[in-house]
């Protein structure tokens, strides 16, 4: 299939829209569709997406910017792939939205948005570019455009997302992945599957083990488990090592079981706890675990960077990764893409985005990291005035105006022992502070930039800018209960990849609703002093 970008936008005399009346057509062009039509379509650039089809003269794709107009549509309403399919075959509307009303047969089938998502899979695997976040990252920024959105102040919250997988104990899990494998087996090589383990492949075998015995049979249960495990090792070797069930059940076994005395057996506390990236289940085995704030979640998390002014807010990036990937490593990643700007921007966000590092990194490129929430022990204010070199290697002034006499550097714990003139300690008004070991003739203490760094934070918040900063952020913290509630989080696909390439879609019906809100005038958001900078 060959790349031809969409040419067919003109009416003809066919048109469906020009039979109507002048009262059907008014109503059409007050409806969500004419914003979309004239705002967001034209957006979509097609020639992103052309490395994603044949350079050789052939049958020419479905229109990529109707396919992207149709997922994002799609999103807007809760459609499923067969729902978008048939409604735009019988809603003007979503004619009218997707330039297609000329059209004498509606582009797509039910196969094609199957066929799209698959092409980017593959393209993002292959050359670990993914071209569907970048499509919605530039009509992000388009829509801030339309709305008079400058990117100067900037908020970020993160989001946690459950895989739509059950909840397995260790016994299910090693079953599930021993079962899994020998299906395959059975269909595929038959001779291979000894008469003991069968079983597996029966439907109803999993019931019979699990809920049709005695608790005092669990024992019994895991030996067998486990001797059916060597059994299945056993036999496959090295044949299956591309089968994606016998990678699953390899990977269950070596992170649940350890073999000791040549006999294998579960893993215990004594052995070393298993690390949150363990498997949780095989039919999502991206899916990762996490505990925070005293919840268990299996699944990912999404961070969302919204850009803030007086018009609105619209969503500018996103990422999405396992549910292990914290706050602070997103804001690292997204730090890391962007290009230092000329004029420097604000970016909200809460404490567990602050770090010197993330601090120092925000600096480079010209950005304001304002935390509203600090995690740890709070440092004395007399640091904020203590002067570190650029790397925080060496003291170079404290809060007194004094040189230390001598100092070391600890890599491992980025902080400074320093030593000063013990006069210079003894009668300082900063002594309670920092409180040093005063000697014969040195004072010695122990400090960081991060501790400055978190002292200057400290001081900040203190001020009416920071308060300003501080409610403008918790706005925020809106998108994630929205995309909850209207977007249905709970129905994204299994596994990280194709979660992302949704959750895409629902970012971008999200925006289109704000641009709708905005272009109607239906906007009700609380002024802020702050945003007059914006």
């Amino acid at each position: 299939m060959s790349f031809k970008a969409n040419d067919s936008q003109q009416l003809s005399l066919d048109d469906s829209s020009i039979m109507l009346t002048a009262r059907e057509r008014n109503a059409l062009e007050k409806s969500w569709a004419k914003i979309f039509a004239d705002e967001i379509f034209p957006a979509i650039d097609e020639e992103r997406f052309s490395v994603l089809y044949s350079d050789k003269a052939s049958r020419p794709n479905t229109p990529v910017n109707v396919i992207i107009g149709a997922l994002i549509i799609k999103e807007l309403f809760d459609y499923s792939d067969d729902e978008i399919v048939e409604n735009l075959m019988l809603d003007l509307h979503l004619q009218y939205a997707l330039h297609t009303t000329s059209f004498a047969e509606q582009p797509i089938s039910d196969k094609t948005l199957s066929r799209f998502r698959k092409r980017c899979y593959n393209y993002e695997t292959l050359h670990g570019v993914d071209l569907y976040h970048d499509c919605v990252k530039d009509l992000s920024s388009k829509i801030a455009e339309i709305m008079k959105l400058n990117g100067r102040i900037r908020r970020m919250d993160s989001i946690m997302i459950e895989s739509n997988i059950r909840v397995l104990s260790r016994m299910e899990l090693i079953y599930t992945c021993i079962s899994k494998l020998v299906v395959y087996l059975a269909k595929g090589y038959p001779d291979k599957v000894p008469e003991q383990l069968r079983h597996y492949a029966d439907p109803n075998d999993y019931n019979r083990v699990f809920y049709h015995q005695r608790n005092d049979d669990m024992d019994e249960i895991i030996r067998t488990l486990l001797t059916d495990s060597e059994c299945l090792l056993k036999l496959c070797e090295t044949d299956f090592e591309e089968v994606t069930e016998y990678q699953l059940f390899v990977r269950c076994i070596s992170e649940q079981t350890v073999v000791e005395n040549e006999k294998r057996r579960l893993r215990t506390r004594e052995d070393g706890t298993m690390n949150s990236s363990a498997l949780q289940n095989p039919s999502d085995p991206d899916a990762t675990y996490r505990n925070k704030s005293g919840k268990q979640y299996r699944g990912y998390t999404a961070n969302i960077e919204e850009t803030v002014g007086r018009n609105g807010s619209v969503v500018t990036d996103y990422q999405f990764d396992k549910n292990t990937h914290t706050d602070s490593h997103f804001l690292q990643e997204y730090l890391s893409a962007m290009e230092r700007s000329e004029e420097e921007s604000v970016l909200v966000t809460d404490g567990a985005y602050d770090g010197q590092d993330n601090i120092a990194l925000a600096e480079e490129k010209n950005v304001k990291l304002v935390t509203t929430a600090l995690v740890g022990k709070e440092a004395p204010d007399a640091l904020a005035d203590f002067e570190f070199n650029e790397d925080g290697t060496r003291l170079l002034k404290c809060a007194a105006g004094h040189e230390p006499v001598s100092q070391s550097y600890t890599k491992t714990t980025r902080q400074c022992r320093v030593s000063f003139d013990r006069n210079h300690c003894v009668d300082c008004p900063y002594q309670n502070q920092c409180r040093p070991k005063i000697y014969k003739k040195v004072a010695t203490f122990i400090t960081s930039k991060n501790a400055s760094n978190r002292a200057k934070s400290q001081r900040y918040m203190q001020s009416e800018e920071f308060r300003d900063l501080a409610r403008l952020r918790n706005g925020v913290e809106t998108i994630p209960a929205n995309i909850r509630k209207n977007y249905h989080l709970n129905k994204l696909p299994r596994g990280k990849q194709r979660g992302k390439f949704f959750f895409g879609s629902k970012i971008a019906a999200l925006n289109f609703r704000k641009l709708f809100g905005f272009r109607k005038g239906l906007g009700n958001y609380a002024q802020n002093p702050i945003l007059a900078y914006a």
